[in-house]
């Protein structure tokens, strides 16, 4: 194993010393905090290009985990699922949470106490309140017309 590198592939405390482009794929991964606030449907204002979070979610997310229940292949079932990667990160941070670690780590600002990286443990996100474990409704139990019914304020 090469010096720097831990089990799993992640350097220690890579976030606050690694460009985002040269995080290998499990450190880019374990950035993720796994709230679920990014699969959580959102309503743009046309004219102000604000962002409203709604609670209904996208119909592969696992409420209990707050994860994608098909995450290697989810392009199969929502075509529109957009892929964050380090050159398609600063184009989509205006919709990503004001918690995501990918959205921090950009802006230049540290990863909360609860982030799993700190913590060592998944659920802190969950116990801090910040997921949305408990809070979603399926998107296809709501019609498109009937979305501004469930606009929430963002878990934080």
């Amino acid at each position: 194993m090469s010096e720097g590198i831990t089990r799993g592939g992640l350097r220690p405390r890579f976030w606050e010393t690694v460009p985002m482009d040269r995080l290998s794929k499990p450190e880019w991964e374990a950035l993720c905090d796994g709230c679920g606030k990014c699969c959580l449907n959102k309503l743009e204002d046309e004219d102000t290009g604000e962002v409203a979070l709604t609670r209904l979610a996208c119909r592969l997310l696992d409420d209990e985990s707050c994860l994608c229940s098909q995450y290697p292949i989810r392009h199969q079932f929502v075509p529109e699922c957009v892929v964050l990667t380090p050159k398609t990160l600063r184009d989509n941070l205006y919709w990503l949470p004001q918690t995501c670690a990918y959205r921090l780590v950009v802006e230049g600002r540290p990863l909360y106490p609860w982030h799993p990286l700190l913590s060592g443990d998944p659920e802190t996100v969950h116990a801090a309140g910040v997921s949305v474990r408990g809070l979603t409704i399926p998107e296809f139990e709501v019609g498109e017309d009937d979305w501004e019914d469930h606009i929430i304020e963002e878990p934080t």
